[in-house]
């Protein structure tokens, strides 16, 4: 039979490989990023950080105030992509990237309807510049997890999540419950992947704002390819 000092030694031996253990456990997380962040924590990190520097500020003079809203680099060389009503009709329009730099912008193309509401911009940079890119919209499924970065209110780089809510074929239009306020119009709508599904267009709120209950909208992927496409 063991002796009380012998239970007492292997119980002590026991929490020390424990304790030794939790030490290499916890080096290991906290010293690779990638393995502290597990499940939708490592996709939304992972998403934002590789979307946001091609996530810009659009601000528009237009003749009733100032208009602003969120753009995509979708060139290098500074195209941007942004939602018509934001810029429609401006006498100056003002781009701030995710870095902080400020640009005047030039209206390339602007399709000023609801069926469409995109519009193409062209800034000078001083460098290459990060772009997104536009996936498949056709196959996108309800239910399916989405991301919004934009700039509601002004609240520069803002991200949201949520799913695709229903696909208004009748409208062509993407119905998500990720929050879409105000600011963020021409902002991505985004997949897993990174990949961009929809461009963030309006939000329907049933009291005109009063409360925070909206329902969001984007227009799908595959139809601001052929904006894109007709102009470039």
């Amino acid at each position: 039979m063991m002796s009380k000092h012998l239970r007492l030694l292997s119980v002590i031996g026991v929490l020390w490989v424990s304790f030794l253990s939790g030490l290499f456990i916890n080096e290991g997380v906290y010293s690779r990023e990638n393995d502290y962040y597990r499940g939708e924590e490592f996709i939304n990190v992972t998403v934002y950080e590789k979307i946001n520097p091609a996530i810009v500020l659009v601000e528009a003079q237009l003749t009733d105030g100032l208009s602003s809203g969120t753009g995509c680099i979708i060139n290098k060389s500074g195209i941007i992509l942004t939602s018509s009503h934001v810029v429609d009709k401006a006498s100056f329009i003002e781009v701030t990237t995710a870095n902080g730099e400020t640009y005047k912008a030039e209206v390339l193309n602007c399709n000023n309807n609801e069926s469409k509401d995109l519009a193409l911009l062209q800034i000078k940079p001083k460098k290459p510049l990060p772009i997104i890119k536009l996936g498949d919209s056709s196959v996108i499924k309800v239910g399916q997890k989405v991301l919004a970065i934009g700039n509601p209110f002004g609240f520069n780089g803002t991200l949201t999540t949520g799913i695709v809510s229903r696909i208004d074929y009748e409208r062509n239009r993407i119905q998500t419950d990720a929050a879409i306020n105000p600011g963020s119009s021409g902002g991505p709508i985004l997949n897993a992947n990174g990949e961009v599904i929809g461009i963030s267009q309006s939000i329907f709120n049933p009291d005109n704002n009063k409360s925070n209950i909206g329902i969001g909208f984007a227009v799908p992927a595959n139809e601001v390819k052929k904006v894109v496409e007709s102009y470039i």
